[in-house]
């Protein structure tokens, strides 16, 4: 009697290890299954804002950095982007990333969020480009386009780096406040500001009264190395078309921006500062009126 009790103990001990070996190989299989499912996903991208990586650089003009603010592979996204897109264009210079995408778009998103502007008063991404270049120049931002959008003041722009460079490439703010060489002298320029992959500069180009920041004013140091990849948005003071616009300007649009331009002409800021008083290509000038540019 005791042997038949210990067999039936015994297994009714098995067939409990077995249930509970099952349920855990099932349990393994399903967790398997659902990491698997998680694979085949398309990766989203959150539009969540650190600021424990943002970084106050200036005061004038306002600049600020977002380490960060890119993965490597958002980064590499957009100059694939905009290799297909030169390829179709078969154009020089930069290249407008004017397409519904959903990857471009959540970071044009991120970028609203960040700024706190406004998508509607934006210009389409342009990814840029620049090889190496002679080391004793100093050249202007974003001189490669060809049209000029009537679109108000330009409010701020935001450089976002897609790949490193180890030299040049940085921002200059030769007319900031407190004058500083590391601002204004590519041989002692702002490290803070060397062009780092995933990165994002933001400046503002008018005051949080509207008016139009001098200070702003601002060129880059040649690159001396390799190639640098940036993609540049520019923010405007109201809602623009994403269209191409005529470089014509009517008499309505031949105006001063600021109360101090006559004087700032009659000092020689329009010979000085041509990008600030005149204008370029991507910045409606703050004194055309009194440069007699229009």
């Amino acid at each position: 009697m005791a042997s038949v009790s210990l067999l039936l103990a015994l297994l009714v001990f098995f067939v409990i290890g077995t249930s509970l070996s099952n349920s855990s190989r099932k349990e393994l299989r399903n967790k398997e299954k659902i990491a698997l499912q998680m694979l085949e996903r398309p990766v989203h991208y959150s539009n969540s804002i650190n600021p424990s990586r943002v970084v106050q650089i200036s005061w004038q003009p306002r600049v600020f950095l977002y380490k960060g603010f890119l993965s490597d592979k958002e980064c590499e996204y957009l100059i694939s982007l905009a290799y297909a897109e030169k390829e179709k264009s078969s154009g020089n210079g930069g290249t407008s990333l004017e397409m519904e995408d959903d990857i471009l778009a959540r970071i044009e998103e991120r970028l609203s969020i960040w700024t706190f502007l406004p998508k509607e008063n934006s210009k389409p991404l342009q990814v840029m480009q620049y090889g190496s270049e002679e080391n004793d120049q100093t050249l202007y931002y974003f001189t490669n386009k060809t049209n000029l959008e009537l679109s108000g003041p330009l409010m701020a722009t935001v450089v976002l780096y897609l790949s490193d460079s180890t030299q040049g490439g940085q921002i200059l703010f030769p007319e900031s406040v407190p004058r500083s060489s590391s601002w204004s002298s590519c041989s002692n320029s702002n490290k803070t500001l060397q062009p780092v992959k995933g990165n994002a500069i933001l400046f503002f180009s008018l005051h949080p009264s509207a008016s139009p920041d001098k200070s702003s004013f601002h060129s880059r140091c040649p690159v001396l190395e390799g190639d640098m990849w940036s993609a540049i948005k520019y923010f405007y003071a109201k809602p623009i078309s994403r269209g191409k616009v005529s470089a014509i300007l009517d008499d309505d649009e031949c105006t001063d921006q600021d109360d101090s331009c006559p004087a700032w002409a009659a000092k020689g800021e329009c010979q000085r500062n041509p990008v600030f008083m005149i204008g370029s290509p991507d910045y409606y000038g703050t004194c055309r009126k009194s440069c007699n540019a229009c």
